[in-house]
C-alpha cells in the first residue's frame, strides 16, 4: 500500500487571515515523507505541480489534524477535490478513542518520548524573516513525529498519551481499516 504522511505550516494565523476557516490560510511549505521511497520532500507553493502526482498515486495520505487543516489547506491551491483521497487523520483517531482532542506534541511525549521541535507559530515568525531552512526542519521533524506515531499504532494497537500524570494513559486504538486500500482513485493532474 503506497502510503504518504503530510504537514503543513502557513504563512499566517488566523487572526491575520480574519477567519476561523483554514482554507483562509496561505501556504508557506509542507513536506511529505513517502513509504515507498523512504524519503522526505518539501514543497513551497511553486513546487505544488510536483506534489499533485505524489498525492494522486497514494492510496493513504496521514496527518495530524489533517482533515481539518491540512487538506482544505491544500485543496484551494488543487484543480479537483483532494477531499476525496483517502486520509488517515490521527487526531481523529486519538479523539475516538480518548473522547477528546490532544496535541502531537502530547502523543508524541507519551507514546515516543519526544516533544516536537516547535510550534506553528513559530514556522509563521520564520516566514516573515525569511527563515525558510527553519521552517522546512520544524515541518520535517512533524512529519517524522506523524509518522512514527502512525507506526506504533499500527504495530501496537495503541497510542500513549501524556495527560500530565506520572505515566502516561494508554488508549487502544482501532487499526483494521488502515491499511485497506481504497476501491477508488482521484485522478486530476496527471494524464489520463
Amino acid at each position: 500500500m503506497h502510503k504518504v504522511v503530510l504537514d503543513i505550516e502557513t504563512k499566517n494565523t488566523f487572526e491575520e487571515a480574519k477567519s476561523p476557516d483554514p482554507a483562509a490560510l496561505d501556504l508557506s511549505l509542507l513536506v511529505v515523507y513517502d513509504y515507498l521511497t523512504d524519503q522526505y520532500t518539501s514543497y513551497m507553493e511553486k513546487d505544488l505541480p510536483e506534489l499533485w502526482p505524489v498525492l494522486e498515486k497514494a492510496d493513504q495520505i496521514i496527518g495530524f489534524n489533517l482533515d481539518h487543516f491540512d487538506m482544505p489547506i491544500l485543496n484551494k491551491y488543487y484543480q479537483g477535490d483532494l477531499m476525496k483521497l483517502k486520509t488517515l487523520d490521527l487526531l481523529t483517531e486519538v479523539k475516538n478513542a480518548y473522547g477528546r482532542r490532544i496535541s502531537l506534541n502530547r502523543v508524541a511525549s507519551g507514546t515516543l518520548g519526544t516533544k516536537k521541535s516547535g510550534h506553528g507559530l513559530d514556522a509563521i515568525t520564520w516566514w516573515k524573516s525569511g527563515e525558510i531552512e527553519k521552517i522546512r526542519k520544524y515541518c520535517e521533524d512533524d512529519v517524522r513525529i506523524t509518522k512514527e506515531v502512525y507506526d506504533y499504532a499500527l504495530q501496537h494497537g495503541e497510542l500513549k498519551l501524556d495527560v500530565g500524570q506520572s505515566e502516561p494513559l494508554t488508549v487502544k486504538i482501532n487499526t483494521k481499516k488502515w491499511e485497506v486500500k481504497p476501491k477508488e482513485s482521484v485522478n486530476y493532474t496527471l494524464p489520463f
